[in-house]
């Protein structure tokens, strides 16, 4: 009897190692099938327009990365990409760091769903219809220009579009997203019983939160920065349509030679400068994150 209970408990496990095998299997298919997808449509077709900056129909050659390194027309826009970028990240962390701090201190449910509410709806509009908006904002007879004029403020109007002036507004209006919910998530995690405690212990309230709050909350400031400064780099629709010749950036001269001068080899080459950049930056993020605990979160 005893042998044939465990004759019973045996076939009864097989069916379940069998429909776990199965499951097994497909989950690796349902992850092969979207790591085949990013690296047909993402890797390869990466790789295939850096490989035009190192070959030519000649075959392999320097040609245009030596080109693009020498030449102080490419390093300058670089030079301005890298600024703007920077200057937009500092904007954003600006006006970003207290409205996420007012976030987590509210109290009010109902505020705090209307105001993370407003937040994502800027995210739903298209990145073309909120540019296109600041263009009537911008412009000389716009809303800015007016205010500024009617409070005596400016005795003619300034310039505030075409120039490195409006593609950091626009930037930093399009990205301040991004930063503010990169601050939230941080901060949703700080115990506040830590600001109580310093109190107790006699700090002022301002003393617990720059002691306190902010030395806790550097890692969202850490990767609300990385994330806007990197889509800052790449960044095209804004400064085409806010910017000026002066400030190009460095995805809109990847854009002329592509589609005006058809150079798709020095195209190439420049986007190959751009994804190095970023690339040392990001390593010189890490490489400072690894040496500092608050922003390793190591609290």
């Amino acid at each position: 009897m005893h042998e044939l209970k465990t004759e019973e408990v045996a076939l009864q496990r097989v069916p379940s190692v069998s429909r776990a095998v199965n499951i097994s299997w497909l989950k690796w298919l349902l992850l092969l099938i979207p790591l085949l997808y990013t690296l047909v449509l993402l890797y390869y077709s990466l790789a295939s327009v850096l490989a035009l900056s190192v070959y030519d129909k000649n075959g392999f050659t320097l040609k245009y990365v030596t080109e693009v390194l020498t030449n102080t027309l490419y390093l300058q826009v670089l030079w301005i990409t890298l600024k703007t970028s920077f200057i937009v990240t500092v904007a954003t962390l600006v006006l970003a760091y207290p409205i996420a701090y007012l976030l987590v201190v509210m109290h009010s449910v109902k505020w705090k769903k209307v105001i993370m509410g407003t937040i994502m709806i800027t995210l739903w509009i298209s990145l073309l219809v909120r540019t296109f908006s600041w263009t009537i904002i911008l412009q000389d007879h716009g809303i800015i220009n007016k205010f500024l004029q009617a409070i005596g403020l400016a005795a003619e109007p300034l310039k505030l579009l075409y120039n490195s002036i409006g593609v950091t507004i626009g930037m930093t209006h399009i990205l301040l997203p991004y930063m503010i919910l990169s601050l939230y998530a941080v901060m949703e995690g700080i115990d506040r019983r830590l600001m109580q405690a310093a109190m107790g212990l006699g700090a002022r309230p301002r003393q617990a939160l720059f002691h306190v709050f902010v030395p806790l909350s550097l890692p969202g400031v850490m990767s609300g920065s990385l994330i806007v400064f990197v889509l800052g780099l790449g960044y095209f629709i804004t400064p085409a349509l806010l910017g000026g010749q002066q400030d190009t950036m460095i995805s809109k001269l990847i854009q002329e030679n592509i589609q005006m001068t058809l150079n798709w080899n020095l195209a190439a080459a420049l986007s190959l400068l751009l994804l190095v950049t970023t690339f040392i930056l990001l390593g010189v993020a890490y490489s400072l994150s690894r040496l500092s605990p608050m922003l390793k979160g190591d609290n």
